[in-house]
């Protein structure tokens, strides 16, 4: 016996030690693997991120390029002294193309003395204006370099400050002699700008590099202007190396940062693109990988090890069969005391907002007879005190409300141009939206928040289809379908919800796939596929469907095919406190067994010009309906002595007495839901007089729309 306890023991000890050793190689392990992971993720973001700056880049330079044969064909053929004659015809021809190009500040024709000739920017044909030592004119005067980048410099004209770098090429001649330079100022804001547009994540880095390191453009941007990387920097010998792309980890000579760095040259353009990712941030994600693995497996591993060791020490103890057996009973005496707690929670919540209602209602009215300052601020402090115990309540019973969200009935010839105006709010100034609507009522039943989202996703798509401006058509229609050969084989009564745009249209291959989710046309960042991918299913689970049509000249319409509906629209909530504003008339009968609360509630609903009668338990409030006619309302608490409860009496004068109106109160939180589930509207305790009115206007409303009253809680 003794040996076989030991052996026990010892087996413990040793799966002790294991239940740490063994995950604690897993981690290792998981963590150097991610570690790597991590690094090669980072790699594959700057190679992607490397894509986009390059192809940008030379976008840029490639459409700077195409300035340079156009200048050149406009003063084809034309002297110095021929070109600064014309001067005043030539500068509105460059402001022409200089204002269609955002990358661009100025272009400035410039003569073999380094005069200038002709510019878009007038202050450059100052008096004495001499670009003769400016790097770009004499780069292009010592030989034909094809095009030329120079440094970043300070403009000195009218928008002085501002930073430029210039991109330079000969004037044509003949004979291939020098004969002046086209230079064509860059701005690197506009590099700049898009670098901030693509960041997605802190710790990026972009950067335009000259081959001498000098930086042209950089995100983010620094206070040095034209800031050049020294000849040691890995950068440089790299390029001084002939390599034309690479990647590297480094402490960056531009801010100091620990970064890991690729790069990558422009064809045929004496520039490079640089994309960056601080080590902080690499490590910041692996770190976050590794916290993963700990929440996961640090619990796991500590209940491993906390349950070997409780099995050590019990198995120390040698626990018998009946120590299990009183464990056993101690665990079940433990769960019926937990039961016994919350039933006596729920009724401890329903006594005490019941002692609640009682202070917060006699709290107004005393109100109502007294005047004196200091006695009002006594009824302040005394209401305080209620709000802070209606609370603590809640706090204690930490229940949560589900509404019942159900399809609303709408008239587009009102709800659209409400739209209308939401979008002109939301959509660029160069797009006009135009509406048609029938002059008749044309409702359907929808989500109202989905069927605005809806006609949002389509506008913005509409949008980005028109970047110069152009028509947003948004109109409705009835229609009838017949069935076979029409949408999906849709039948009965329609509306089309048509929204149409004047842009570039969808290309034909890509049209079967718009309404699928996640698929996007669009740049990266752009779009998430989802826009179309809601309509569809927002109109799918409408019960009716969505169709679209495009033309690379007349630009796409969608429609949505949404069941007309013949119910009376929805009332807005303005209109129907409007409409409630008067004090009903009637007869209440108060079901509470608590007389004191029953006395508040009979104060509120004498002040709104309710005849009122009370029932002390739900077997009497059923017996004072079968004695007596002429009640309109049944206002009972849920929870009450007697064998029936109010929710139980509710079911029997919904079924007896279908004329009449049955408002619920109760202040414990899962009887609340049970009744909501069921129907009826129900009144959290403790409540005042504002919030019966509104409960009361709520019903009176649902009444005024002809429809079933909404399933919620209210109060």
């Amino acid at each position: 016996m003794r040996t076989e306890r030991d052996s026990a023991i010892r087996l413990l000890q040793l799966l002790m030690v294991a239940s740490l050793v063994i995950p604690a190689a897993l981690f290792a392990y998981a963590a150097y693997n991610d570690y790597h992971a991590v690094y090669a993720v980072a790699d594959e973001r700057i190679d992607r991120s490397l894509d986009v700056l390059q192809e940008q880049a030379l976008k840029v330079f490639e459409t700077v390029d195409r300035i340079f044969p156009e200048v050149g064909e406009v003063v084809r053929g034309m002297s110095d002294d021929q070109m600064r004659v014309a001067e005043a015809s030539l500068t509105p021809r460059l402001q022409r193309i200089v204002g269609v190009m955002p990358q661009v500040r100025a272009i400035t024709l410039i003569g073999c003395d380094g005069r200038p000739l002709a510019s878009s920017v007038t202050a450059a044909m100052a008096s004495g204006a001499d670009f003769a030592d400016q790097p770009y004119f004499k780069a292009q005067q010592d030989g034909d370099t094809g095009t030329f980048v120079s440094d970043v410099r300070t403009s000195t004209m009218q928008d002085a400050g501002t930073a430029l770098f210039d991109v330079s090429r000969r004037l044509p001649s003949a004979d291939g002699s020098f004969r002046g330079v086209i230079a064509i100022a860059v701005r690197p804001r506009y590099f700049d700008d898009f670098y901030a547009m693509i960041q997605q994540s802190p710790g990026n880095f972009y950067a335009l590099v000259r081959p001498d390191g000098e930086l042209l453009a950089r995100y983010p941007s620094g206070p040095q202007l034209g800031q050049q990387l020294s000849p040691k920097s890995m950068l440089r010998r790299s390029i001084d190396g002939g390599l034309t792309h690479g990647l590297y980890s480094v402490d960056s000579e531009v801010d100091g940062h620990d970064r890991r760095v690729g790069f990558r040259k422009l064809p045929g353009y004496p520039v490079y693109a640089i994309a960056g990712i601080d080590s902080a941030a690499i490590r910041a994600a692996w770190l976050d990988q590794v916290g993963g693995h700990l929440i996961f497996g640090l619990p796991v591993t500590l209940l491993l090890f906390s349950a070997l060791w409780v099995v050590l020490r019990r198995t120390r103890r040698l626990y018998d069969e009946a120590q299990r057996r009183e464990f056993a009973e101690d665990a079940l005496r433990q769960a019926q005391r937990l039961e016994a707690i919350g039933q006596l929670t729920g009724g401890v919540a329903h006594d005490f907002n019941n002692l609640l209602m009682i202070v917060s209602g006699t709290v107004q009215r005393l109100r109502r007879h007294v005047s004196g300052e200091k006695e009002t601020q006594l009824l302040d402090a005394i209401a305080n005190a209620t709000e802070r115990g209606e609370s603590l309540t809640r706090q204690l019973l930490a229940f949560s409300r589900r509404q019942v969200h159900q399809p609303s009935v709408i008239d587009l010839a009102e709800r659209l141009p409400e739209i209308k105006d939401m979008l002109s709010r939301s959509l660029r100034g160069d797009i006009d939206i135009r509406l048609g609507v029938p002059r008749r009522p044309c409702a359907v039943k929808v989500d109202p928040s989905e069927f605005e989202l809806a006609l949002l996703n389509l506008a913005f798509n509409a949008r980005d289809a028109m970047p110069s401006g152009g028509t947003l058509t948004i109109s409705a229609k009835p229609m009838l379908l017949r069935g076979a050969g029409t949408e999906e084989g849709l039948s009965g009564e329609f509306v089309a919800v048509r929204v149409a745009d004047t842009g570039t249209g969808i290309p034909p291959e890509v049209l079967p796939r718009v309404f699928e989710p996640f698929f996007t046309t669009k740049d990266v960042g752009k779009g998430t596929g989802l826009g179309l991918s809601q309509v569809y299913g927002f109109a799918r689970q409408s019960g009716g469907t969505a169709s679209i049509a495009t033309s690379a000249r007349r630009g796409t319409a969608v429609t949505l095919l949404l069941p007309r509906s013949w119910e009376t629209p929805a009332q807005p909530r303005q209109q129907i406190a409007s409409a409630a504003k008067a004090p009903p008339a009637g007869s209440v009968l108060i079901v509470e067994d608590n007389a004191e609360v029953a006395d508040v509630g009979r104060a509120y609903f004498e002040q709104l010009g309710y005849a009122v009668r009370h029932a002390p338990g739900a077997q009497a409030g059923l017996d004072v309906l079968a004695g007596e006619a002429g009640i309109d309302l049944v206002f009972s608490d849920i929870l009450m002595p007697g064998g029936m409860n109010g929710l139980q009496m509710a079911d029997m004068v919904r079924r007896l007495y279908p004329d009449i109106t049955v408002l619920l109160t109760t202040g414990y939180s899962s009887s609340a839901q049970d009744a909501v589930r069921r129907g009826f509207a129900v009144l959290q305790k403790p409540y005042d007089l504002a919030a019966l009115e509104s409960a009361l206007r709520e019903s009176r409303g649902a009444a005024a729309r002809d429809a079933p009253a909404p399933q919620r809680a209210v109060g």
